[in-house]
């Protein structure tokens, strides 16, 4: 391999290869087909030789495009990025309003591919992906907007983003451990009640916050966590803007 093709670490960063007259297979439909197999199977089912048996195509059909896994992964993880709503320039002219409709939808996509938790933080510079310049692009927008400095915006973006990513991708673990279980949100978390219940009771504000929590639905639970602790973050960044 030359010097010029290992600086290439990235399908973004890598140019694109020329494409036949007639290809027999397109990078959209690699893509599609490899989104299809990780929503239905998880990360652990994918692999180029399980994805070409999909496509019903050769090796070199599909390293015309992709070079490897790992550029693979990029491309797929930019597709779900895709999925994310983008705040509209002639939305809400509150920032706020904006910024967490933005943050709703990017928890929302990432949980319906739940396998993305495991590939987030090891997807290389997926941050150059048409789909998430654009999305970021959209948001630094609303929060100029809102009178947010170009740096201010952006350490904002990033702030909110983190926590998105990480409360999501925790829900996202938690969902990818109860399909393996065949149970039930609700009833998977029932039986284990009793459980941590029983181990918490050395730890007088853990108890009663498990007591408290009893009864109530799970889902339904996560989602106003969500929500309140977007709203903390969203208070952060205001009260940074007004200092």
């Amino acid at each position: 391999m030359s010097a010029d093709e290992q600086a290439f670490l990235s399908v973004w960063t890598r140019p694109r290869r020329p494409r036949r007259e007639q290809p027999a297979l397109s990078r959209e439909q690699i893509v599609a087909t490899a989104l299809e197999l990780l929503d239905a199977e998880g990360i652990d089912a994918l692999s180029m030789r399980k994805l070409g048996t999909r496509l019903n195509a050769g090796a070199t059909s599909m390293y015309s495009h992709v070079a490897n896994k790992d550029e693979l992964i990029e491309l797929v993880v930019d597709e779900v990025h895709g999925e994310i709503e983008a705040p509209d320039p002639d939305g809400p002219a509150d920032w706020r309003t904006a910024v967490a409709a933005y943050a709703h939808s990017m928890r929302a996509t990432l949980l319906r591919h739940p396998w993305i938790a495991s590939v987030l933080g090891e997807s290389g510079v997926s941050y150059l992906g048409p789909n998430m310049l654009r999305l970021n692009d959209a948001v630094l927008a609303v929060f100029e907007g809102g009178g947010f400095s170009l740096p201010a915006a952006d350490r904002a973006l990033n702030t909110m983003v983190a926590y998105v990513i990480g409360v999501s991708t925790s829900e996202a673990a938690f969902l990818t451990t109860l399909a393996r279980s065949g149970r039930g949100e609700q009833e998977w978390t029932d039986r284990l009640w009793p459980a941590a219940e029983e181990a918490v009771k050395p730890y007088p504000r853990l108890r009663a916050l498990y007591a408290a929590q009893r009864d109530q639905d799970r889902s339904g639970t996560r989602d106003k966590s969500f929500a309140d602790g977007l709203e903390c973050v969203l208070d952060g960044i205001a009260a940074r803007l007004r200092g």
